[in-house]
């Protein structure tokens, strides 16, 4: 993985009495907001071991998929195919599309963080949305890797706990469809999500995404939508750029260069 040309600069905690340079952010800061993520999302695992017990899985494979797999989306995919009675080839191949969407996350990543070759492997198995969307926004290379290890750690440990409490705790609830457990972790990462999105761009963007993938949920298999909803942003862009080329500025650049022919001529 190649270094970035000009590394990010490094931060540390402020000496009592000192101000911040423009543009750091204080290690404090990071690790609350990562402790805030992973807490919050941790905690919905319970949904998911819930979920996943009533779908029929064991409570072995309920907790191997939180420490193997470890990407909710994915997970919950997967369990929700199996309970509405798909054919487990189906659901497995649902929720491997789904989480294919981690390998570009981890493109970023690699360069953001710029790991040591041995750490690599090990940093692989928490590159995940939520991970992401706290490492992205910070201001130094120092930053990052500070939101990512203590989101991954925390995001870990708690939703493999949670998954084995909910597992265990299944039975106890009666029917898990009537509490709509499945949706708490989309709802938590949409929370996180919606409030980065500051820009027209980015909303419009994100209202395209939604409603390809809610247009094509019901005619492709699961994980399928939600790849192709990342058309959006390309979509997008180019329309951008086709306003911006028929814009005031592009009539300026057309009208300079007739000038300029006439004037040849």
């Amino acid at each position: 993985m190649a270094e970035q040309t000009a590394p990010l600069r490094t931060t540390a905690e402020p000496p009592a009495g000192s101000t911040l340079a423009a543009g750091t952010k204080p290690d404090s800061a990071v690790v609350r907001d990562a402790l805030g993520v992973g807490i919050a999302v941790g905690l919905s695992g319970f949904a998911f071991g819930v979920t996943s017990a009533g779908s029929g899985l064991s409570l072995l494979q309920t907790c191997a998929l939180s420490l193997l797999v470890f990407t909710g989306a994915s997970q919950f995919a997967l369990v929700g195919a199996l309970a509405a009675g798909g054919n487990p080839y189906t659901a497995a191949a649902g929720a491997f599309f789904l989480g294919v969407r981690n390998a570009f996350y981890g493109l970023r990543l690699s360069q953001l963080l710029a790991l040591p070759r041995a750490l690599r492997p090990l940093a692989a198995q928490w590159v995940i949305d939520e991970t992401t969307a706290v490492t992205l926004p910070q201001p130094t290379r120092r930053a990052a890797r500070i939101g990512f290890t203590v989101t991954g750690l925390t995001l870990y440990v708690l939703w493999n706990l949670t998954t084995l409490v909910g597992a265990l705790g299944a039975e106890a609830l009666g029917d898990t469809d009537a509490w709509g457990l499945d949706a708490a972790s989309p709802a938590v990462f949409l929370a996180l999500l919606a409030p980065m999105l500051k820009s027209t761009t980015e909303r419009v963007t994100a209202a395209l995404a939604v409603l390809l993938a809610l247009g094509l949920l019901p005619v492709l298999p699961a994980g399928v939508p939600v790849l192709l909803s990342a058309l959006a942003a390309p979509v997008i862009l180019f329309l951008l750029g086709r306003a911006k080329g028929h814009g005031p500025a592009g009539a300026g650049t057309e009208e300079a260069g007739a000038t300029g022919a006439e004037g040849g001529r």
